[in-house]
């Protein structure tokens, strides 16, 4: 049997098909009853599209079933139906698993699922404090205060405190101040736990002793690239990350475009703000040299691009060998 499950929040439609195509069971199950389910076919494939939710999910299924994640956005691009309803997609994915066609999306292991969480909750805090400064600022700019302040700083917060704003907008200003001091403890006591977990593991230990990548940078990379060796080579590992340049080919011209921009943005930002540190702070030989020979010729920003993407292909290589950063010519 072949079961192709449409996962939503709270319930899953699923649907169930025979060695010939035929359709046997289709079936609304509430997500905490799909154990049940898994049961009565166990032995049998499965896929379940890349979700939200689908971590626990597909480890649910995954006691009885042969389950496959299907990834998103190639599901949508390879499925042969323009019609998009619970059923629809269901019976689609079972016909996939049937023909051994569903684009596989990556399954982390628990390990890697954790120091995700952990990244992305901190990225989650600090995207909350900046959107209270946001608020701030524009509490501020309502007035006509147009002093340079930096809330999310102990001297700012000191300032804006002793400003004589009317009510109720002291009050305002205050519940801000005080969300944001709530939200740099949360980061601050989350930031030590990723400090903590990143010494912990070996290929966060690697990554950290290229010039310019942080504890957090590394487990950050560790996190989103997942296992390394699901990945055939570094421009593999490029492309998932989205610093490959877009190609287009027309006849005999070949034009490299914008960046592709796959993947995570923040793996990116992080990657180009390590590489600056690498070659402007720490002054790493090997990717200095490289960053200002293509600065001669490009501008900065496409050189310090170029740069990360070199930093992340040492990367790669490093984690593939179990090896720390040793250019050539340059001491780790």
């Amino acid at each position: 049997m072949y079961l192709g499950i449409d996962v939503h929040k709270r319930y899953a439609q699923v649907a169930v098909m025979d060695e010939s195509g035929e359709i046997v069971e289709e079936v609304r199950v509430e997500n905490a009853n799909l154990d049940d389910l898994a049961q009565r076919y166990a032995g049998a494939q499965a896929a379940i599209e890349a979700t939200s939710n689908y971590y626990h999910i597909h480890d649910t299924l995954s006691e009885h079933l042969d389950v496959t994640v299907a990834h998103p956005k190639e599901l949508n691009q390879i499925a042969d139906t323009d019609k998009k309803t619970d059923r629809v997609d269901a019976k689609e994915l079972a016909r996939m698993v049937r023909l051994n066609s569903v684009p596989e999306s990556y399954v982390p292991t628990d390990e890697i699922r954790e120091a995700r969480a952990l990244v992305r909750g901190r990225q989650s805090l600090v995207e909350h404090r900046t959107e209270y400064a946001n608020k701030v600022h524009g509490l501020l700019s309502d007035h006509g205060i147009s002093e340079d302040v930096k809330p999310l700083t102990q001297e700012g917060r000191e300032f804006l405190r002793e400003l004589s704003l009317p009510t109720p907008w002291k009050s305002v200003l205050e519940s801000y101040l005080e969300v944001i001091e709530t939200l740099t403890d949360e980061i601050q006591n989350l930031e030590e736990t990723i400090e903590e977990r990143a010494g912990s593991l070996e290929e966060t230990q690697l990554l950290m002793t290229i010039p310019g990548v942080s504890y957090y940078t590394a487990l950050t990379i560790y996190a989103e690239l997942g296992e390394i060796d699901r990945f055939d080579g570094d421009k593999e590992v490029i492309s998932y990350v989205g610093l490959n340049p877009v190609i287009r080919e027309s006849g005999d011209s070949r034009i490299e475009g914008e960046l592709s921009k796959r993947g995570s943005g923040r793996v990116r930002w992080l990657l180009v703000q390590a590489a600056h540190t690498a070659v402007h702070t720490c002054n790493d030989e090997y990717l200095s040299r490289f960053y200002e020979r293509l600065a001669s010729r490009k501008n900065s920003q496409k050189a310090i691009v170029a740069t990360a993407r070199k930093m992340l292909v040492s990367m790669y290589h490093m984690l593939d060998r179990g090896e720390v950063y040793d250019p050539p010519g340059v001491s780790a």
